[in-house]
This record gives C-alpha cells, structure tokens and sequence, in this order.
C-alpha cells in the first residue's frame, strides 16, 4: 500500500533542502534507517522518497551501495544550465504575452525582496526570495507544462544556484538581473523578456570558473550539524 502522497512530498521538500543548503553534500550515502530515525517516520516513506529524488536526479541508486546524493559533473552541470537558460527563456516570453496585472505586481514584490535580502548581504534571505521571483514567472507564462519541466529541472540545479549566490558581487548582479527581466516584461517584449532571462540563468565563462570554485569549497566544508 502506497505512503499518503503529502507525506512523501514533504519529505521529498526536507531533504531536497538539505541537499541545497550542503547538509547532505553530492555522494553522501543515504541511509533509511538513519533517516527515517531523524524524521520520525518509518522506512517505507523513506524508500519512496528515495525513489522520487532519484526520478528528479537528486538522488543516485547504486548497487550495494543504495542511495546516495547525485555529483554533477562539470560537463553536465553545463548541460544542464542551457536547457535551464532555455527553458526559463521560454517562460518569460510567454509571461511578456500572458501576464496578469496582479502577476506582475507580484513580481514586483519579490523583486523588493530580493534587493532588501541583498542589502543585508543575506544569502539564504535572497535564494528564497530568488526562487519565488522565477517561480512567478513561469506562473505567469500561463503553460503548465512548460512550468512543470521547469520547475523539475530547478530542482535538480537548487543546490548549484544556491553556490552561486556565495560569489563575491553575485547577488548585487543577480538583482540587477532581475530588474532587466521585470522592465522587460512590464513592457510586454517577449524577445528582450527571454533574453535578459537566458542571460541571467545561463553559466558559462567567468560565471561557471566561480561556480566550480564554490563547488571545491562546498565539498572541503563541514557537515552543519
């Protein structure tokens, strides 16, 4: 008999968090036991957790291993980013076309909130904020699939965007992003809207050297406890 979907999805959301935030760095093995102690709940939520994340990527079965979080070449990470880039490109043109008044003002709230977590120099503060920002715009290309394959694929890349915002000046660039994004889709230009998107999400060059450099630093860190 199958766990209560909700139980499975918040369980799903708690360890994603932790793969994103570096609790539980890439090749971390996976123990059920061990985390069905820590969440309170018994294995077979667990096991079914395990087999979505693994589904999403997140997450690696391996032979007389079990499950371990998934490492990211550099090569796929790439990959990966440009369909991202793509993909939110797509939202946004369509946003420029779809959006509602109230969507757009909503994306004007979290743009706020994006510059308030910058000012403070508060990483977390702005990765969520972040996230809500381009979660509203795939909202408001009014496309459920293309929203699902996008938000599928955010997923798999939190923990690598939430690194970039540890680069020095990435935040204060990362805002001002933003508001190219937004005044383009207040103007309702569908091209400049996927482009100043495709810009902001793509990593290559300069970006991607930092990136890879975050990554080293993140592997050598300690665990939080």
């Amino acid at each position: 008999m199958s766990v209560p979907q909700r139980l499975s999805e918040q369980l799903r959301e708690a360890i994603e968090e932790e793969v994103a935030t570096g609790r539980l760095k890439p090749g971390t093995h996976l123990d059920e036991q061990e985390l069905a102690e820590r969440f309170g709940v018994s294995r077979t939520p667990i096991r079914e957790t395990l087999s979505l994340l693994a589904g999403e990527g997140l997450v690696e079965i391996r032979p007389r291993r079990g499950a371990v979080v998934a490492t990211l070449s550099p090569q796929r990470l790439v990959e990966m980013f440009e369909v991202m880039a793509e993909l939110e490109a797509m939202c946004a043109r369509l946003a420029a076309r779809r959006a509602k008044d109230c969507e757009l003002a909503r994306l004007h709230s979290l743009l706020a909130l994006c510059e308030d977590a910058a000012k403070a120099q508060d990483p977390d503060a702005y990765f969520y904020a972040n996230e809500d920002f381009h979660q509203a715009i795939y909202t408001a290309s009014h496309n459920d699939y293309l929203t699902e394959q996008a938000s599928a694929l955010q997923r798999k890349l939190r923990p690598y965007r939430r690194l970039q915002l540890r680069v020095r000046n990435r935040m204060q660039r990362s805002l001002q992003e933003h508001a190219s994004v937004l005044q383009a889709l207040q103007a309702g230009d569908p091209e400049q809207a996927a482009l100043q998107l495709r810009n902001h999400v793509v990593v290559q060059g300069d970006r991607f050297a930092d990136l890879l450099a975050e990554m080293r630093q993140f592997d050598e860190s300690p665990v939080s406890p």
